[in-house]
């Protein structure tokens, strides 16, 4: 064999390695979305003139790119289920995604149990005035499990043996801002009490009605539960331990037909996120709970831009809630679910980014997206002689898309 012939099949047998497990993982992870596709593209194209060109390897590259463009953007026939005679339980209906969701729902004809803090607050009001006879609205709090167990009981009184169609599990809560040392300890449970253990209340006790039709579970999360985003500890820790929880029921629910779907929207505008007074109010309360000690280490300048720079990215975020509203009626009622969705600008090429980029790239992205800090701790501008950076300026200049949510 000479040696263009075996260069020819070396190269062959390392692009087939590196395109096919890319390719594998890039599917089996539905980005589909433009950005993604051309940064795995380029990505591929980096490795292939790294190597020994060859036209005839080339263009079975160019073909191969080609199928998975192509695969990727089929989605299979437009069929959808029927939206007769089918119920869904939707929790956190008072603002946010499931407001809307539970409008969209209601419009389309399902029979919509929703659940609010408040009943005469002015979500539920809203959805009274909107919505249809067909329309329940149920006062929860999911982290009381005798207010989840009477909303088991009317839900089951209503429905009679119709059955339950689907479980939308959408209440949650972030209260922190902050890195993870100075974040109260109050916060961290909170966070768990309403994302982890109100979610895992709720499934439970639906889960024999769901059971019972061959449902599915559709789970609103986050992407601070799978990536590092500086000062989301306590937010991003309850969502990484539901992301453990979901996929795990997903598993176990195989056997009984019921399907389960993670919705990982990007930014947007829910709950107090667009609330001045808000924001201050978390600000007022981490001054006054944090110890002298850590507060002269970092300096009250340093909080005050994290506050600031959070308020900056609330006000930015997407107040279009719709791509998340479409996922979630796609996640109902397609004959073959996804295990998860990506709803809203980026959030794909952001997966993508985390996924093949090495760690140290990945991980500078995430800061400069989220959290584009000009002021360091106080304690190290006195041990490296730095004086106070002016970071009111720059925080004008902060174009970020995340935010914390209020769902």
């Amino acid at each position: 064999m000479d040696d263009c012939a075996l260069s020819f099949w070396i190269y062959t047998g390392v692009m087939s390695v590196f395109v096919g497990s890319t390719l594998k993982k890039f599917l089996t992870s539905h980005v589909s979305s433009m950005p993604s596709l051309v940064a795995w593209l380029g990505a591929t194209l980096l490795v292939e003139r790294l190597c020994t060109l060859c036209m005839p390897a080339v263009l079975a590259l160019a073909v191969l790119c080609a199928i998975c463009w192509l695969y990727s953007s089929w989605d299979g026939p437009p069929y959808t289920l029927p939206v007769e005679e089918k119920a869904v339980f939707i929790t956190g209906c008072d603002t946010g995604f499931g407001h809307a969701t539970a409008k969209q729902l209601d419009a389309m004809g399902f029979e919509v149990f929703a659940t609010v803090l408040d009943l005469e607050g002015e979500g539920a009001k809203q959805l009274r005035g909107t919505c249809s006879q067909r329309l329940t609205l149920l006062q929860v709090d999911i982290t009381q499990t005798q207010q989840v167990q009477q909303a088991l009981l009317c839900t089951k009184a209503k429905l009679g043996m119709k059955g339950l169609w689907a479980l939308v599990n959408n209440a949650g809560v972030c209260v922190n801002f902050g890195d993870a040392e100075l974040s109260l300890m109050s916060n961290y449970r909170g966070c768990m009490e309403v994302n982890f253990f109100g979610t895992l209340s709720v499934t439970k006790t639906f889960l024999p009605l769901l059971r019972q039709s061959k449902g599915r579970i559709i789970t609103i999360s986050s992407p601070s539960g799978e990536q590092p985003f500086p000062c989301l500890a306590s937010y991003g820790a309850s969502k990484a331990a539901l992301n453990l929880l979901i996929n795990t029921l997903r598993h176990e629910l195989e056997p009984w037909g019921v399907k389960v779907s993670t919705i990982l929207p990007s930014a947007f505008k829910t709950g107090q996120s667009s609330n001045t007074e808000y924001w201050e109010k978390q600000h007022q309360l981490l001054l006054q709970s944090l110890s002298p000690g850590l507060l002269e280490e970092y300096g009250e300048e340093y909080v005050l831009e994290t506050k600031e720079l959070f308020q900056n990215y609330a006000q930015a975020a997407n107040e279009d809630l719709s791509p998340v509203v479409k996922t979630i009626v796609e996640a109902l009622l397609s004959p073959r679910p996804r295990v998860r969705y990506y709803a809203g600008p980026g959030v794909g090429l952001l997966y993508f980014i985390h996924s093949y980029l090495p760690l140290t790239l990945s991980d500078r992205f995430l800061q400069r997206l989220f959290l584009k800090k000009k002021v360091i701790p106080r304690a190290l501008r006195k041990e490296n002689g730095l004086g106070l950076l002016n970071h009111s300026s720059n925080n004008n200049n902060n174009n970020n898309n995340n935010t914390p949510q209020r769902e």
